[in-house]
């Protein structure tokens, strides 16, 4: 998907249809054979979530470089951020973890984040936050929380470039506050030999080509709806005559 640099008219933006593509775009990349589990049972444990993305984001304006209406989630707990991250691409060239940022499984959402339980979710509103550039994460992190939004985890961040990669740019690349291991780390994402970078920075330093990304809320389905399907019991041992 094109995503342009101006908005569109509301109305050109298909809530379904963008659920669908973005359904779509995790299956062709091979995240059902990542969570262990078929193309269908995939597609049928993430289907539950169009509805909400519908009743949610029906009005939203279409997306742009900076702001989309909506991304499915996927979280570490179904694919591991360090298998997800490769499949993120710019111009061809797959994304990766930096070798400094190898204890990545240890980013955890912070406290103040309400993340749906389930094996995926929504997360609308995402912008990427050019306001923040050249702010500190900390300060940024007051800010957003002051504008009644809440700051993308790295499950989050990796999902808008897997779903929107022109999301990322130069001098528009983006902090991932929501998500913290308990020292002064802040995961980010940027740019790093034309590839997309998933790693670290200070929490006190600003950055001009870094601001700190958001969004306005996250919603999941029923849980029970989107539960993947459990591993088949072996058969029962036939008694012997």
């Amino acid at each position: 998907m094109t995503v342009p640099d101006q908005v569109q008219p509301a109305e050109t933006f298909d809530t379904a249809a963008e659920f669908d593509r973005q359904l779509r775009n995790l299956v062709e990349l091979g995240y059902p054979a990542l969570a262990h589990i078929s193309a269908a049972e995939f597609a049928a444990m993430v289907a539950p979530l169009r509805a909400t993305a519908t009743r949610h984001a029906q009005s939203a304006p279409a997306p742009t470089r900076a702001r989309v209406p909506f991304v499915l989630v996927i979280p570490t707990g179904l694919v591991p951020a360090e298998r997800s991250m490769p499949l993120t691409a710019l111009d061809g060239r797959p994304g990766f973890v930096d070798r400094t940022a190898a204890d990545i499984a240890r980013f955890t959402p912070i406290e103040a984040l309400d993340i749906p339980p389930g094996p995926a979710y929504l997360a609308f509103d995402v912008d990427r936050g050019a306001e923040t550039l050249n702010v500190r994460p900390d300060d940024a992190l007051v800010t957003i929380t002051g504008q009644g939004r809440t700051p993308l985890t790295v499950d989050e961040g990796i999902a808008l470039i897997t779903h929107y990669p022109e999301a990322l740019e130069k001098n528009n690349c983006f902090s991932l506050v929501g998500s913290r291991c308990g020292d002064r780390r802040v995961p980010a994402l940027w740019i790093s030999k034309k590839a997309p970078k998933l790693g670290w920075c200070w929490a006190g330093n600003p950055h001009t080509w870094l601001g700190s990304a958001s969004c306005a809320a996250r919603a999941g389905a029923p849980l029970a709806a989107t539960r993947p399907p459990a591993a088949a019991a072996p058969p029962a041992a036939q008694p012997r005559n």
